[in-house]
């Protein structure tokens, strides 16, 4: 499928708002989910640069949102009934000289499907560590 991926506009921040907490609410069932709010997604991209993935009727699919000045990929949210459709994959082609730069992120690992799916695409384990929402691994996509 073919979708379209561009930089969000002040009027997508209610639909990402919406995405970012659904999702993290039905992905993150260890975590209570009184914990996650509507208004943390503009809180938690603050200075990040957000692309939204579009599906062909206008759609938006999901969002990946990248601190530019480390090339970390910090939040990567699909629709549930977008995902394993190629949005994810649509996304990370959208990074700048994807794949020729390293990009960076951490992923929760209880949260397997995204283990899954970064591995497909190439990063692997460079770290660990802790966060609120449990133990997470840092990977990294490094150009071959």
């Amino acid at each position: 499928m073919n979708y379209t991926v561009r930089n969000s506009r002040p009027s997508d921040n209610g639909q990402l708002g919406d995405i970012y907490l659904n999702e993290r609410r039905q992905t993150f069932t260890w975590v209570d989910p009184g914990k996650f709010s509507h208004e943390d997604f503009l809180a938690h991209s603050q200075g990040e640069i957000v692309w939204v993935a579009e599906a062909p009727d206008g759609e938006i699919a999901g969002f990946m949102t990248l601190w530019a000045a480390d090339d970390f990929i910090h939040m990567l949210y699909i629709r549930k009934e977008w995902q394993g459709r190629g949005v994810g994959t649509a996304l990370l082609t959208a990074l700048p000289e994807w794949p020729r730069r390293k990009y960076r992120l951490k992923c929760l690992i209880n949260n397997r499907n995204a283990k899954t799916f970064y591995a497909g695409r190439g990063f692997v384990v460079t770290g660990s560590g802790t966060s609120a929402e449990g133990d997470y691994e840092e990977l990294s996509f490094i150009p071959g």
